[in-house]
């Protein structure tokens, strides 16, 4: 073949067509819906339930009260500890599987994704019948003598921290693992041999380069526990009202479409914040790998 007969092969360029999935699928799930949502959460209340197109910010108003700050704050700090005790609890079980031998990250791995085999209502149920008066949780807790009688967990906040940390660990355990899993073990060991303590080397190399799993582990966390209605319903008693079964209340029981409307904008626009704050700390990076 001669060397004329040589020529360079270009990357095909992708199909604008090929982007019609996508687009569609984000236009008829997401912004179409969303759109009309927003539009509702102008309106008012029908007289028989519905929406009356009537124009006006009451709706915004009325979410302005005590009432709904109070829920919405308190979705928050519950959303806030739950992704901090999954924090706390996943990154350790994430470096044991980053830094277990090859032959066993699979077993660790599968162990961790166990629970997702399971249905989440049922694992809900399965923590209520273990912190039930008559559960296994009070029969041990009194056959070793540390209460005399049963204690009833479910109704409390305890009990709902305690599910949304059992249901959403593998969540943060998951970007942790597959963070720590790409660092280079290089860098501990030119710090051991420049005389740096094991703790020293965690602080100074492994917690900083696993910044991004952290930060993506903890909104994968907070953004789905903040409007969470199943854990606060099943394990929560009639005291524990989080912003889930706020909008819950407004559109089932009192109908109010365009109330429950406003709640759900002024909730998203609460969760692009951290999304908002990701993306940048993803963009500084990249611009920092770039230099």
């Amino acid at each position: 073949m001669s060397p004329s007969a040589i020529r360079p092969v270009h990357a095909q360029q992708a199909s604008p067509l090929l982007a019609i999935p996508p687009v569609g699928w984000l236009l008829w799930f997401l912004l179409i819906p969303l759109s009309i949502v927003v539009v509702y959460s102008f309106a008012h209340r029908g007289t028989y339930g519905g929406v009356d197109l009537r124009f006006s910010a009451d709706n915004y108003l009325r979410v302005a009260d005590w009432i709904y700050f109070r829920v919405l704050w308190q979705s928050l700090k519950l959303a806030t500890l739950t992704a901090v005790s999954c924090l706390a609890v996943g990154y350790p079980m994430a470096f044991v599987m980053a830094t277990a031998s090859r032959r066993w990250r699979t077993a660790l791995l599968i162990l961790v994704v166990i629970p997702f085999w399971t249905n989440f209502v049922v694992r809900t149920y399965a923590i209520k019948a273990a912190l039930a008066e008559n559960g296994p949780v009070n029969h041990w807790a009194m056959s070793v003598g540390v209460i005399s009688e049963p204690f009833a967990f479910s109704g409390t906040q305890f009990a709902i921290w305690l599910g949304m940390l059992t249901n959403y660990l593998p969540f943060m355990v998951l970007p942790l693992y597959a963070t720590l899993e790409k660092l280079d073990s290089s860098l501990l060991e030119a710090s051991a041999d420049l005389g740096a303590r094991p703790l020293t080397a965690f602080l100074t190399i492994t917690l900083p380069l696993s910044l991004p799993g952290i930060v993506a582990g903890c909104l994968l966390v907070f953004i789905p526990s903040i409007g969470e209605f199943v854990i606060p319903d099943l394990l929560g008693g009639s005291e524990t009202l989080m912003i889930g079964r706020t909008l819950w209340n407004e559109f089932f029981n009192n109908r109010d479409w365009p109330l429950s409307s406003a709640v759900a904008v002024v909730l998203l626009l609460v969760l692009i914040l951290p999304i908002v704050f990701f993306q940048r700390q993803q963009q500084n990076e990249r611009e920092a790998d770039r230099k």
